[in-house]
C-alpha cells in the first residue's frame, strides 16, 4: 500500500512521507463525531417530534452507509500537509515573521495554532505573494469558520464567479484579476443556510 500511497500523493503534490501522511490522516480521524451517532440524541422529545414531522429521518446511521466523514478527513489531511509555515510564508512574500503573525492576528492571512506554531493554507499565496484581494475576502468570512472550511470555499468552483463563461474556484477567480467583491460577498454567507 505504501508504494500506491507514494504514487498518489507524488500525483497530488505532495511532499509528505506516505508514512506521515497516514499519521495526519490518523490525527485528523480522532477529531471527528463518533462513527455511527444516533442523530435522536442530539434532541429533546419535543424538538425529536417537531422535526420527524416536518420529514426529517432521525434514524440511526446503519452500517452499510459509506463513511460520510472520509471526505473530510482526507481533505483536512491534505490542508494540513501543504500548509506552510510562518518562516515560509514569509520568505514567500519577503516579510519579516513577525509580519505574518500579526497579519495572522488581525485575519489578514487564514492560519491554524498546531504543535506550539502557525500553520497557513498553501491557497492563499501565489509563487511571489499573497493571493490579490485576500484581505478583502477574509474580512468578509465569518470568525466562527474554521480554516477547512474557508479552503474548501476558496478552492471549489462557484457558479457566481465564471470566466469565460465557465465556473471558477474564488482562488482562480482572484488570480485572474478577479473583483475581490463578489467573493466577498459569497464568502460573508459561510456557516449560512442555503
Amino acid at each position: 500500500m505504501t508504494a500506491s500511497l507514494k504514487t498518489v500523493l507524488a500525483k497530488a503534490g505532495l511532499r509528505v512521507d506516505p508514512d506521515e501522511f497516514l499519521t495526519l490522516v490518523e490525527d485528523a480521524a480522532r477529531q471527528l463525531s463518533p462513527a455511527d451517532p444516533d442523530p435522536a440524541d442530539y434532541f429533546n422529545p419535543e424538538q425529536q417530534e417537531a422535526l420527524t414531522a416536518v420529514g426529517l429521518d432521525l434514524s440511526p446511521r446503519r452500517r452499510s452507509d459509506g463513511d460520510h466523514r472520509a471526505r473530510a478527513v482526507a481533505a483536512q489531511a491534505v490542508l494540513r500537509d501543504s500548509a506552510v509555515t510562518v518562516a515560509e510564508a514569509a520568505e514567500t512574500i519577503g516579510v519579516d515573521p513577525s509580519r505574518i503573525r500579526h497579519r495572522l492576528l488581525a485575519r489578514r492571512l487564514s492560519g491554524w495554532k498546531e504543535r506550539g506554531g502557525w500553520r497557513l493554507p498553501a491557497w492563499q499565496f501565489t509563487s511571489t505573494g499573497v493571493l490579490p484581494g485576500l484581505e478583502a475576502v477574509l474580512e468578509a468570512v465569518p470568525d466562527d469558520q474554521p480554516p477547512l472550511v474557508v479552503a474548501a470555499f476558496m478552492t471549489t468552483s462557484q457558479s457566481d464567479l465564471r470566466i469565460d463563461g465557465e465556473p471558477v474556484s474564488p482562488r482562480a477567480w482572484l488570480l485572474a484579476s478577479g473583483d475581490p467583491e463578489p467573493v466577498a460577498k459569497l464568502a460573508s454567507t459561510l456557516g449560512t443556510p442555503a
